[in-house]
């Protein structure tokens, strides 16, 4: 029996939070009004108690989990004795209430990081305020709709544990946290944008403050979606990552507005053009985040990401609406400050580029939106219910795909404000041969669907691009300084690092599109009966099922077989699929076995009962070309996020070794 009543001493905490956060919200408005430095100031370490309090809070409910305390219901609900410890950890998000709480916690770090380390603006109060607003309502639902420390009365011994599917990959203890904290990050340039519009300072002043913070946000979304699709990859047994499900849609959406933002905040900076744009990109990508919670954890949708039915789903949905109509009654009503009055000089430049992209972005964002809610919607009206299935999506956004792609090549390479046709006519005469090469070079291996060869040439284009950009960069300043090339272009690196980052995320992306144009293109998948000790060819490989297994850890029992890889007279590899049940749990939970290589994935799921009595045992084999550059694609892509986001060398050291036409650009 634990000596801490652990629902009691969560509740209280959370309840502080509330409070607290409360009160940093009302200080900050009158402080904000009236200029009161010492209100001012006192919100903002009231941002740092919330912050305590709210860990306070996690703490509880992880020592609850860690020592089986079924008093609290959450634990009653979720945990059970057996389970490893990292899976009780891992509970804390593992369903409805204990999801809201992590992202409460959240929230009020990055609310306590803003309080202390933000630069003293006039946006700097409102911004904490509306950042206050937010924390108010989730930390009020953790209290008031979804609150996780209630107390049984008569606790039971044990409980049933996680929902399977999240015990059975250790991803699960990564992609969760890497979306909150994408969704969360995100909420700070909203809170920037909002402070702005409040103080009438619409211009650059609040993109430059959240420019780290917004990458950030992005990035870790970025991570988030990558990761989840290898969780799905590993632990569904069908082979793919991504299958255009509800809750993957409702995480790809603000990706996409968030990515046009981060494109159209340099046209701001540079031009001072999107103003109006820019805001409400930033709008819409914090209403879609809030959107894809109602949708995850109202049970409207059916998904193995989502939760069931529960209380939140109304309280989500009206805080959407009051964020839409108040974020864009706030933008109506400061229109003369936010519409652009600067034009565009000429489609073909940079600013160009961008807005068409940006355009792109949104319409792919809006079929996406469409395809997911249009069954919610016809339900609604007539009670009948519908699907809208890949094709639809594939459909709509390959050919959106393909014009981003082509634009992402050709986009960097523009000047500002007008392209001089000199320098625009070589550089894409270098990236034109580029894509006809690589689409030479598809043809003759074979491949014949337009949108896999047009994905080979537009990723020898952008190709092209990346070297034009970085040898446009590096070689005038290696004859300026009479360096190499190699140590030029370590020192560029280093000191233009947001540049760099940038290129080597559009790398991430050119691998990431090549990787699932030979995953989903050229994918072979076959159902298959092993007999044991004897060989079947399949996929290229020849695979002899040796013997089954059956193994009891704690908290997991597992049945499979183990699989002898022949590569002509030698085993290669032995894979193990198998089926895991978790606890008392009758949910059997199929894990794949995979052989990984750069060429392609060999990919074996158990598709039937393994019987120790039979002769044999059906298998799934899935063969998947390139499936692994999808990983490498998200890692480079987190690199050069990570690489853009780690401190520049100083203006002064970058710009020495410039070419006069950059110094005297900077």
């Amino acid at each position: 029996m634990n000596l801490i009543d652990f629902g009691t001493l969560g509740s209280a905490a959370s309840a502080i939070a509330l409070a607290l956060a409360l009160y940093a919200m009302v200080a900050g408005i009158v402080g904000a009004v009236r200029r009161d430095a010492r209100l001012q100031t006192s919100a903002r370490l009231t941002a740092v108690g919330v912050f305590l309090a709210a860990t306070t809070a996690v703490v509880v409910m992880i020592a609850a989990l860690l020592t089986d305390d079924f008093s609290v219901k959450y634990v009653a609900e979720h945990s059970r004795i057996d389970s490893p410890v990292w899976v009780k950890v891992v509970t804390l998000w593992a369903a409805l209430e204990g999801s809201i709480l992590l992202w409460a916690w959240l929230l009020t770090a990055y609310a306590a990081v803003m309080a202390t380390t933000t630069p003293n603006t006039v946006l700097r109060p409102w911004a904490l305020v509306i950042m206050q607003a937010v924390t108010v309502f989730f930390l009020g639902v953790v209290v008031l709709v979804a609150n996780p420390f209630i107390v049984l009365a008569s606790p039971p011994l044990d409980g049933p544990g996680a929902n399977p599917l999240l015990q059975n990959h250790w991803m699960m203890a990564v992609h969760p946290v890497l979306m909150y904290l994408g969704f969360v990050g995100l909420t700070v340039p909203f809170a920037f944008a909002m402070a702005a519009l409040i103080t009438r300072r619409p211009g650059t002043e609040w993109m430059a403050m959240t420019r780290r913070w917004t990458l950030a946000g992005w990035g870790f979304l970025t991570a988030a979606i990558i990761s989840g699709g290898w969780w799905s990859y590993e632990v569904l047994g069908w082979g793919g990552y991504w299958a255009w499900d509800p809750v993957e849609n409702v995480s790809f959406m603000p990706w996409l507005t968030a990515t046009a933002f981060l494109h159209s905040v340099q046209v701001q900076e540079r031009r001072r053009m999107l103003k109006s744009w820019n805001v409400l990109l930033i709008v819409l990508t914090f209403a879609l985040s809030i959107l894809g919670t109602f949708l995850t954890r109202s049970g409207v949708v059916s998904s193995v990401h989502a939760f069931g039915d529960g209380p939140v789903g109304p309280v989500f949905l009206g805080f959407f609406f009051v964020v839409a109509v108040g974020s864009l009654g706030l933008v109506a009503w400061r229109w003369d400050q936010v519409r652009d009055r600067a034009e565009l000089d000429a489609a073909v430049s940079r600013e160009g580029a961008f807005l068409t992209v940006n355009v792109l972005f949104l319409a792919m964002t809006f079929a996406v939106l469409i395809g997911t809610l249009f069954p919610l919607i016809v339900e609604a009206v007539n009670g009948a219910r519908v699907t809208v299935g890949a094709p639809f999506f594939d459909q709509t956004a390959l050919p959106l795909w393909m014009i981003v792609l082509l634009l992402m090549g050709v986009g960097p390479l523009l000047p500002w404000r007008k392209a001089e046709n000199q320098s625009l006519r070589r550089n894409l005469s270098i990236m034109t041969v580029a894509f006809i090469v690589a689409v030479v070079g598809a043809l003759a291996l074979g491949m014949r669907a337009v949108y896999p060869v047009l994905t080979i040439g537009l990723a020898g284009w952008n190709l092209a691009s990346v070297a034009l950009l970085l040898a446009g960069a590096v070689v005038p300043r290696a004859r300026l300084a009479r360096r190499g090339l190699a140590a030029t272009t370590l020192r560029y690196a280093n000191e233009q690092r947001r540049k760099v980052g940038s290129m080597v995320v559009h790398l991430g992306v050119i691998v990431l599109a090549l990787g699932i144009v030979g995953s989903s293109g050229y994918r072979t998948d076959v159902q298959i009966r092993l007999p044991y000790g004897e060989r079947v060819t399949a996929a290229e490989y020849e695979l002899e099922a040796l013997r089954p297994f059956a193994e009891q850890v704690p908290g997991r029992t597992s049945v499979g077989v183990e699989v002898a890889v022949w590569q002509g007279e030698r085993i290669v590899q032995t894979l193990r699929p198998r089926i895991n049940m978790f606890g008392q749990n009758s949910m059997a939970v199929p894990t794949a076995a995979v052989r990984y290589t750069f060429g392609h994935d060999l990919y074996l799921s158990v598709a039937g009962a393994v019987d120790p009595n039979a002769d044999g045992v059906i298998i799934r084999v899935v063969r998947s070309p390139l499936i692994v550059w999808v990983w490498l694609g998200g890692l480079l892509m987190a690199i050069g996020t990570g690489w853009a986001l780690s401190p520049m060398a100083s203006r002064r050291t970058a710009t020495a070794d410039a070419p006069l036409g950059e110094r005297a650009a900077a």
